[in-house]
């Protein structure tokens, strides 16, 4: 029987016909029978068993064809889940973003039943949904290659043209186990010895041939999915243990529909071209040294001046919006890290104590413990407070290798951190304070969209949080009235808070539409008490201070990063690290290009003169290349009329202009922090 053949069988099923008494008593309801609400408010009574796909048919064969999978009483569902009881039922199509993660976990579990058909030598790890598409793990010990992918692609196709049910069953857990045993798929079995108990039955699903331990849901069947592509393969270690096998990821993803499939494809060649680590090294900013060890970042001089640029600016604002600056040390002894539960509740991102003569050090990951001692060197009064401590402070963290990505993901990293300690009624304008501050920092580098996430604890989830209930109801509170009074439409994240408060997230959105997560405002009522941090109050009584953490760039590493593919390379003129070149044609040109290069320079504009023995068109191209803003070519003209000629980056040869109308124009770019060469 086909699958649609099944999914008919199950539309098929009506409740049995009422009687007329029965007809006119509103109170009385079939025992076998449930109420199904929908989302228009509308309730169905149902035979108890019924599907999700029965009431689809019912509302309309062509719902019934679009469907793809159900949400019962807020879980996600298969269609051919049997309802037992009343639930609130949302049937979900194509418009859902919901069914797009479920499709895309099917079409994992299409891939791997497709290399399983190919490669039946193969153990499977698993195949989760991603926000971009799919990945699933195997083990094999000859490495997949590009072809096979091909092969793998082609397979696929073969499987969706055989329309092939996900069919769920259940299994008590030893028969489970006992298939899996047989066919050597230890990962599988550790995952059902992991999640499942001895007691209990087992949810397996069956495409074709293939079984996956799964516990769905999944579409009613491969037909369903129209458009996916395989991109690429990786290595995973087995539980991201280092001493475990090596797992071969192959990385996928899928779409409703071929034009979002190709529009994404498009996206991603953008992204090749915009790789900060090929740019970074194109352009010379920066490297990473295989002899130092990874996730560590070398400065060129070329990435040296656009970080001084980065760092400049946000200085400058610390100063003009009333933050002191400071600078703390890169280490402390490990009773800090103790009393500020950094030891307890992050160790595995720190690096390793060292023995000392005096005592065991730990490298700082943090920059706030050493803050908090500023803080706390002296008594304040109320009439001191807010107090905003500032600092670019160089942190350490123990990042895995296998998540280390260039600028993005390093082990060691300068964030732009700032705390601020003010009593609990100061707190809302500070955290008012910190977003327009984040805005601003966006604005100025050149992001103008952006969106916020409010991550929240969860409270079932205690033993991962400090605090009171009614700290962390009040702490939520001031942060929800903040994005509200500044009109910033935001998403609630539960369970994403950090142990100490709740946190707002900035996210930009890049040239090609990329979120990247930078900005984070984050409340802390933990830290000032284990500190036991104080105030003199008006009351003359000693009070505890309230903690803001915040941090814009995030860090000048990932920001940096970010910029280079945000600009593909072709920084504003502000953050070029040459912003422009003077070419001379010949070598009597020298002096005339010498001259309006200390003019530049007196001005406060980076120039080069390319006074090289080379071809002038073979210069032009190189420096075009380097993404340089301007270059500037002189010869006898330019000279005796005290001209350029300008070859502006992406516009190509505006032709001659007076010297000191070019020096306006860059010194205007440069001061305006523009973002174009206009």
């Amino acid at each position: 029987m086909t699958p649609l053949a099944v999914l008919a069988r199950f539309a098929s099923r009506r409740s049995p016909p009422l009687n007329s008494t029965f007809q006119s008593t509103t109170a009385f309801r079939m025992p076998d029978t449930i109420k199904v609400k929908l989302p228009d408010g509308s309730v169905k009574e149902e035979p108890k068993g019924a599907t999700a796909f029965d009431v689809a048919g019912q509302i309309s064969p062509r719902l019934a064809s679009a469907a793809l999978v159900a949400k019962s009483n807020g879980d996600l569902i298969d269609l051919t889940k049997p309802l037992e009881k009343d639930t609130d039922l949302r049937i979900l199509t194509e418009k859902d973003q919901e069914a797009l993660q479920v499709y895309r976990h099917s079409t994992a579990h299409l891939m791997a039943a497709a290399v399983l058909e190919l490669f039946p030598e193969t153990k499977l790890g698993h195949g989760p949904a991603t926000d971009t598409g799919f990945f699933y793990d195997f083990y094999r010990p000859t490495p997949f290659t590009p072809e096979d992918l091909e092969k793998i692609e082609k397979k696929m196709q073969e499987i969706v043209q055989r329309d092939e049910p996900y069919a769920r069953e259940w299994l008590p857990r030893d028969q489970g186990l006992q298939e899996f045993r047989q066919e050597g798929d230890f990962m599988k079995c550790h995952f059902i010895e992991q999640f499942t108990k001895p007691d209990e039955k087992i949810s397996i699903y069956r495409t074709g041939k293939f079984t996956d331990f799964c516990r769905g849901p999944h579409l009613p069947s491969t037909g369903k999915i129209k458009a996916f592509k395989l991109l690429n393969i990786a290595g995973a270690y087995w539980l991201g243990d280092e001493k475990n096998p090596q797992l071969q990821r192959i990385y996928g993803t899928a779409f409703f529909s071929r034009k979002e499939l190709d529009d994404y494809l498009h996206q991603l060649e953008e992204q090749k071209k915009r790789d900060h680590r090929v740019l970074g090294k194109q352009l010379d900013l920066f490297s990473i040294q295989e002899l130092a060890g990874p996730g560590l970042i070398f400065w060129h001089p070329k990435g040296g001046i656009i970080r001084k640029a980065m760092e400049d600016w946000m200085r400058d604002e610390y100063l003009k919006r009333g933050y002191s600056l400071v600078y703390t040390p890169h280490v402390a002894r490990v009773d800090l890290w103790k009393t500020s539960g950094h030891e307890g509740y992050y160790a595995q991102n720190m690096f390793t104590p060292m023995e000392l003569d005096d005592a065991d050090y730990r490298i700082k990951p943090m920059n706030c413990p050493f803050h908090i001692l500023i803080y706390k060197d002296q008594l304040r009064s109320y009439r001191d407070l807010p107090v905003r401590l500032g600092e670019l402070g160089t942190v350490y963290r123990y990042e895995r290798s296998g998540v280390m990505h260039g600028l993005l993901r390093v082990r060691g990293f300068t964030q732009d951190d700032a705390h601020i300690f003010c009593t609990p009624g100061q707190v809302e304008g500070e955290i008012l304070g910190c977003l327009d501050f984040a805005l601003e920092t966006l604005h100025s580098f050149g992001f103008e969209q952006y969106t916020a996430e409010l991550s929240t604890w969860d409270p079932k989830d205690r033993k991962n949080f400090l605090g009171s209930d009614e700290q962390w109801e009040s702490a939520n509170r001031s942060l929800e009235n903040s994005l509200k009074k500044r009109n910033i439409q935001y998403k609630i994240i539960p369970g994403e808070a950090a142990f100490y408060g709740p946190k707002i997230d900035m996210k930009l959105v890049d040239a090609i539409g990329r979120l990247w997560q930078l900005s984070t405002i984050q409340f802390d009522f933990n830290l000032p008490q284990r500190f036991g941090l104080e105030y003199v109050g008006e009351d003359g009584q000693r009070h505890q201070p309230v903690m803001v953490h915040r941090a814009l760039f995030g860090s000048v590493e990932r920001f940096f990063g970010v910029l280079i593919e945000h600009y593909a390379g072709a920084f504003p003129v502000w953050l070029s690290p040459v912003q422009a070149v003077l070419v001379p044609i010949s070598e009597r040109h020298h002096e005339y290009a010498q001259k309006l290069a200390d003019q530049l320079k007196a001005a406060g504009v980076r120039v080069h003169v390319d006074a090289r023995n080379e071809k002038m068109n073979a210069k032009i191209r190189e420096h075009t290349l380097q993404k340089v803003p301007f270059l500037l070519v002189v010869g006898d003209k330019e000279a005796e009329a005290a001209k350029v000629s300008v070859r502006s980056r992406g516009k190509g040869d505006e032709g001659q202009v007076p010297a000191s109308d070019f020096l306006a124009r860059i010194t205007r770019l440069i001061s305006s922090k523009s973002a174009t060469l206009d």
